[in-house]
């Protein structure tokens, strides 16, 4: 199962994300969690505390081990487009709630518009995550899916698309479907959170078409005193966690 969370930033991706991270771990399925959200945020919400989060490294600030893994130096301007990174996500994530958390982080160009060494193996990174065969991999996105390359995308068995009850975010789901099919990801399907009532749910079900809503989540206290205090929704919202399992529960017939 590979899955790619995206949508709006503050739609509720990583709750969604680090709740089916803990829900399949529960199942004793091996699970990787991938925060590729420049602000990073997948580690509070799986249950580490704000200073396991500070110590954590991103894979983009790794300097050193870009250079060592691409050949690349200060003297070396040419170096490796596809360098072996297939053992990173086993040496560097951070294990949680049996959840394996790799914090990818962002690469700033500068405006240069190169092609930078860490830039080179994040996305070698993100490649090879989609061919850990008996794993659960699921990647927090941010906003777009410029990051993704065809050949990633391609891997991926589904993107899910977080939105509100809103016309922006309805928009959003179609931009990311577009683009998402451009890449040839075979199934995107949409999560709509924080819905208030029935008129709420009534404009989901009108604005997007049955078979690709895959569950609602009701609009939640719980999961916002959650967040306010930095602590994971699994913990402490035992009514969006049961919306999340029947959204996995779909997820799991899809995959049979």
């Amino acid at each position: 199962m590979k899955i790619a969370v995206t949508g709006k930033g503050g739609v509720g991706k990583t709750t969604l994300s680090s709740t089916l991270a803990r829900l399949y771990a529960d199942d004793g399925r091996t699970v990787l969690a991938a925060d590729v959200d420049p602000d990073a945020n997948l580690g509070l919400a799986l249950g580490l505390t704000q200073e396991e989060v500070d110590e954590i490294i991103p894979i983009s600030k790794m300097k050193a081990l870009a250079k060592e893994r691409t050949g690349a130096s200060d003297d070396n301007k040419f170096y490796k487009l596809n360098p072996y990174v297939a053992d990173i996500p086993d040496i560097y994530a951070k294990p949680i709630n049996g959840v394996k958390l790799l914090v990818m982080g962002t690469v700033d160009l500068g405006g240069s518009g190169c092609v930078c060494p860490e830039h080179v193996m994040l996305k070698q990174i993100l490649a090879s995550l989609t061919y850990r065969k008996n794993d659960v991999v699921i990647m927090d996105m941010e906003a777009g899916l410029e990051h993704l390359g065809r050949g990633t995308a391609s891997n991926m068995d589904q993107f899910i698309v977080v939105i509100e009850p809103g016309a922006r975010s309805v928009q959003t789901y179609k931009n990311v479907k577009r683009l998402a099919t451009d890449l040839g990801v075979k199934q995107v399907r949409v999560v709509a959170n924080k819905v208030r009532d029935a008129q709420d749910e009534e404009f989901i079900r009108n604005a997007i078409p049955p078979e690709d809503l895959l569950g609602i989540i009701h609009y939640n206290t719980e999961v916002i005193d959650a967040d306010r205090q930095g602590k994971s929704p699994y913990d402490c919202s035992p009514t969006a966690l049961n919306e999340i399992r029947a959204i996995k529960a779909r997820l799991d017939c899809d995959d049979e």
